[in-house]
């Protein structure tokens, strides 16, 4: 149902150079940019996350209770990019690990660069 999430950054080069290297590790590249915007995903099927300079012309500012969820495929994977996150400067917003009653729910949570929050996730349902 999404196509793609875009979070707002008031340091286009910085906020890319984060997102470049923090997608690679799970190997997302560039699918889009402009001058103002850039977007990445996992192929070109699947839903993208993209940073871009406000259209109006104002600061960017972070949404209260805005956040971006990037689903993996294990909970190692989880932990390398919620750490690969942390390495590039993201700030911790919820160490990687099991979440509240929902069980098999395994999350990160952390902030990029220009303070939106992200969480890297892995959601194992037997059965499902």
């Amino acid at each position: 149902m999404i196509g793609y999430v875009t979070l707002g950054t008031n340091d286009l080069d910085r906020a890319v150079a984060f997102y470049d290297e923090l997608f690679a590790t799970i190997g997302a590249g560039r699918f889009f940019e402009t001058e103002q915007f850039v977007a990445w995903s996992k192929g070109p099927d699947q839903a993208g996350i993209s940073v871009t300079k406000p259209a109006d012309g104002q600061p960017a500012t972070v949404g209260n209770g805005v956040m971006v969820a990037v689903q993996m495929n294990s909970t190692d994977e989880v932990d390398a990019f919620y750490q690969k996150a942390l390495e590039l400067g993201a700030t911790c917003e919820g160490s990687a690990g099991p979440r509240g009653e929902m069980t098999g729910f395994y999350a990160g949570y952390f902030r990029d660069l220009d303070g939106n929050k992200l969480n890297a996730f892995y959601l194992d349902m037997p059965g499902a």
